[in-house]
């Protein structure tokens, strides 16, 4: 059975920083592609970031320059780092995991405050 499950949210002042991470368990095969979706209330969920296998990257355009994404392909996690966050990033964080089907994390809350 197949758990995807986030961890590293919560409230944090604009202009702050948090880590996001997420853990992938129960496939014996690879994971093509994990990263971050986020939903904010009264919006659809959106791309973040993901990264595939081999290490490449794609961003949403609103967090370019301050988000990183990195993944341990061993470990079947992906981490996001985000820097000067701001009120439009408050929304519930999904991981996604792409292992043959999709999967999501139950999601975690990250709040900014202005």
């Amino acid at each position: 059975q197949v758990q995807v499950v986030e961890s590293g949210g919560g409230l944090v002042q604009a202009g702050g920083s948090l880590r996001l991470s997420c853990v992938a368990s129960g496939s014996r095969f690879s994971i093509e592609t994990m990263g971050w979706y986020r939903q904010a209330p009264g919006k659809q969920r959106e791309l973040v970031a993901i990264i595939n296998s081999g290490g490449t990257t794609k961003y949403a355009d609103s967090v370019k320059g301050r988000a990183t994404i990195s993944r341990d392909n061993a470990k079947n996690t992906v981490d996001l780092q985000m820097y000067n966050l701001k009120p439009d990033d408050t929304a519930v964080y999904y991981c996604y995991v792409d292992w043959g089907a999709i999967y999501w994390g139950q999601g975690t809350q990250v709040t900014v405050s202005s």
